[in-house]
């Protein structure tokens, strides 16, 4: 029984108690969207507006279809009693992002664009991410993105008594520092699509290991399906990490050369 009655966040309409959740979770892809249209109109954008449109597409079909696809499967054991309520009810941001990332590589097939997309995302991704775990941290214990019991000085009782890892917290405060590094990589020279990839790449890397102080059920070699996500996100760029950190390695010999 809870004994910490600030969480989960609710808010009484009609008699009826509903969680702060889904008005974060709604907010999110609305301010997510305008400020993609905000930073749009400031950018010279080679891919047309009808392409972007379907491409747009693609990404949201994507995200529907992975989000619930590895939220299913962070719980192997319950595979054999999949409903249509459990499976709508079940989603997760990584499974989200790698099925956008999916739906637009295929819609892009079809449609012949052969440009990098992903830039004009970043930013709003960052935002409507960071919005949508306020939402997440407001349900405590009943939604399950709360880290392992904890001694650490930043550990939480989120409704069950126990102090606990304030995953979302930590993926809150890591979120801002991305805003940070792409406002400052806003004005540096890089390929077309780098930043996107930057952002996935560090975003995956982040859920990879915040894992560990969750508690989670193996679906393979004892890592969850979040773990092969994010395995999986690094092999699929593992060119551009090569790239980027010869890059990195030849900038820091010119300087101490």
């Amino acid at each position: 029984m809870s004994t910490n009655h600030l969480f989960p966040f609710q808010f009484q309409f009609f008699g009826e108690y509903y969680h702060y959740h889904y008005i974060f979770e709604t907010l999110a892809f609305i301010i997510g969207v305008r400020v993609y249209y905000y930073l749009k109109k400031g950018t010279v954008d080679p891919i047309s507006d009808e392409n972007r449109l379907w491409i747009m597409l693609g990404a949201m079909l994507g995200a529907l279809i992975g989000s619930r696809f590895i939220a299913i499967l962070e719980t192997p054991g319950q595979l054999n009693h999949i409903t249509f309520f459990t499976l709508y009810q079940s989603k997760t941001i990584v499974g989200g992002l790698l099925g956008g990332l999916f739906g637009v590589e295929l819609i892009k097939k079809i449609i012949g664009v052969n440009i990098a997309s992903g830039d004009l995302y970043v930013v709003p991704i960052i935002i409507a991410l960071l919005i949508g775990r306020v939402g997440c941290f407001s349900m405590g214990i009943d939604e399950p993105t709360y880290g392992l019991p904890t001694t650490f000085f930043a550990g939480m009782d989120l409704g069950d008594g126990i102090k606990r890892h304030p995953i979302m917290l930590y993926e809150m405060l890591f979120l801002i520092i991305l805003l940070m590094l792409f406002k400052f990589l806003k004005n540096k020279v890089m390929l077309n699509g780098d930043r996107f990839k930057l952002l996935m790449v560090l975003y995956f890397l982040f859920r990879f290991l915040i894992e560990f102080i969750k508690p989670y059920e193996p679906l393979f070699l004892n890592l969850s399906s979040i773990h092969w996500s994010a395995i999986f996100i690094v092999l699929y760029y593992y060119k551009f990490i090569i790239r980027t950190l010869k890059s990195a390695f030849t900038e820091r010999t010119k300087e101490h050369g």
